[in-house]
């Protein structure tokens, strides 16, 4: 049996042991259009899967296609009537990201729900391909790119449906272990100084800075679409393939008090699909409840900052 602690249910109903199918039992998403990123694996897989399994279109934004296409047909032997599909994106680059958008407008399908949740964690310093420390630009730069190619679409959706869109950044309390200045502007490539874990933290303190503004732009424009972020628990995941040792001590003696992939995919579904999530813009969640970030998580003109910092390095 878990602990007290992590059965003990927030304000929504639930806790640190619930599932994504939990969260999500008897909500339909039926009609709905929805990208999740890094959808081959993971708390990503689980995402898609449960959408799915609540009767949304699915489309699997993956690197690697053959795990994708495992995922998928695992899900359909489950739920022969789900709907998923697959199409190539590699968010290190923004090339990739502007090829995906490219090749969803031409589906012509609408976008009701995007998951920004493909990441990768504490990897040894290294560019991607456009010149960017490979943390941000993965798990923040792709990920602002792509939303921003994808924001007419889920605005056209909402305005013409009449349903909320909804944006769910997949950020983590690692967001707490950023560099102290927060956002490195000025040496966001310094190898010199460069740490794995800061470099994650700033990353993924990115991640809420970034929903933070979306939903303060789609406020001041009136648009019916939120933007939220989470941190979904420490999960046993290969993130952390790049630390062996750390990396065999968490998929052993995690195990007691880790969650599993059903579990870490929750709070993303729920606030991708619970009715009580409606409406509720600009905030962070934990264990599918409301939850207090950083004070530099809720720094608006940091976030503006970012957002001009970004705009710049997807546009050289």
């Amino acid at each position: 049996m878990l602990p007290w602690i992590f059965s003990r249910k927030g304000a929504s109903g639930f806790s640190w042991a619930s599932t994504a199918d939990q969260v999500t039992a008897g909500i339909s998403a039926s009609g709905l259009t929805a990208i999740v990123t890094g959808a081959s694996s993971g708390i990503g897989a689980e995402t898609a899967r449960v959408l799915a399994a609540r009767g949304a279109h699915v489309v699997m934004a993956v690197r690697n296609l053959a795990a994708a296409d495992a995922v998928r047909q695992a899900v359909l032997a489950e739920s022969p009537a789900a709907s998923l599909e697959l199409m190539e994106l590699d968010l290190s680059s923004l090339a990739s990201v502007r090829k995906f958008a490219d090749d969803f407008a031409a589906t012509g399908l609408p976008l009701n729900i995007l998951v920004n949740n493909a990441g990768v964690m504490a990897t040894p310093f290294t560019l991607s391909k456009d010149g960017i420390e490979m943390q941000f630009a993965t798990n923040h730069v792709g990920h602002f790119l792509l939303t921003n190619l994808l924001l007419e679409t889920m605005k056209k959706t909402s305005r013409e449906s009449n349903v909320e869109g909804r944006i769910v950044n997949v950020s983590s309390e690692g967001h707490r272990f950023a560099y102290k200045e927060g956002i490195r502007f000025a040496k966001l490539n310094d190898e010199e100084e460069y740490s794995t874990i800061a470099a994650y933290g700033q990353s993924k303190l990115a991640n809420i800075l970034h929903a933070n503004e979306l939903a303060r732009r789609f406020k001041e424009e009136g648009v019916n679409i939120t933007a939220n972020s989470l941190h979904p628990g420490a999960i046993i995941t290969n993130l952390l393939r790049h630390h062996s040792i750390i990396d065999a001590l968490h998929r052993t003696l995690g195990k007691l008090v880790l969650k599993n992939a059903k579990q870490g995919a929750a709070t993303q579904c729920y606030v991708a699909l619970h009715p009580d999530a409606k409406g509720v813009s600009g905030k962070y969640w934990c264990d599918s409840n409301l939850y207090e970030p950083s004070d530099k998580a809720k720094d608006a003109e940091l976030g503006k900052k970012l957002w001009d910092y970004t705009l710049d390095l997807v546009a050289a």
